[in-house]
């Protein structure tokens, strides 16, 4: 029997990019912990080998430019501050920088070919999930204000399902039901919310 030259190619990681921004002239967020959380619950997935973390912190815009073109990732999720019309970067000297929802979306459709779900946990962050929901299939917004505790187990409830082999949608489920098992009062009107293009 011939010997077979058919060479099983290992399947490609999906990749998370993970992006945190905190001025030094904004209030402190604790992205260090939401990161170092969503990473450990990924490494105890079962399909932890399905999926490769990567992390910029003190994000500027070029650098957000690089980050997704160096990347091409899957996902997406920004931990950082916002309000209704955007969201906030760093400049060169560490300082608030703001980048318009219209140009975060704009930025975002350049990669819709690959990118499959963005993540906003980042105050009011909903307006900028309608915007850039009109060319990424899943994004994730954060309604109102967002305390960190809830950003953080909302994040860690979502990754462990995606991590799981759970959908996007169950993820964001999961996700909702960690906020919900810390807080069963959080207000509904503050819960995140999921945007899927048609």
């Amino acid at each position: 029997m011939a010997e077979s030259n058919i060479h099983h190619q290992p399947k490609e990681k999906r990749k998370i990019l993970i992006l945190a921004a905190n001025p030094s002239t904004m209030p402190w967020l604790r992205f260090d912990q939401e990161i170092r959380d969503i990473e450990e619950g990924m490494k105890l997935s079962k399909n932890r080998g399905q999926f490769e973390i990567i992390s910029s912190t003190a994000l500027r815009l070029r650098d957000l430019r690089r980050a997704l073109l160096d990347t091409e990732p899957e996902i997406v999720h920004f931990i950082g501050h916002g309000e209704e019309e955007g969201l906030f970067l760093e400049d060169n000297r560490g300082v608030a920088a703001f980048l318009s929802r219209e140009a975060l979306a704009e930025l975002f459709k350049l990669f819709a070919n690959k990118l499959e779900c963005v993540v906003l946990s980042a105050c009011h962050a909903a307006m900028q999930a309608d915007a850039v929901g009109e060319s990424i299939r899943y994004v994730i917004g954060m309604r109102g204000k967002m305390k960190d505790k809830a950003a953080i187990e909302f994040a860690v409830g979502f990754y462990d399902a995606l991590g799981g082999g759970r959908s996007i949608a169950d993820a964001f489920s999961f996700g909702k039901i960690a906020i919900l098992s810390m807080d069963p009062n959080f207000p509904e009107e503050l819960m995140p919310i999921l945007k899927i293009k048609n």
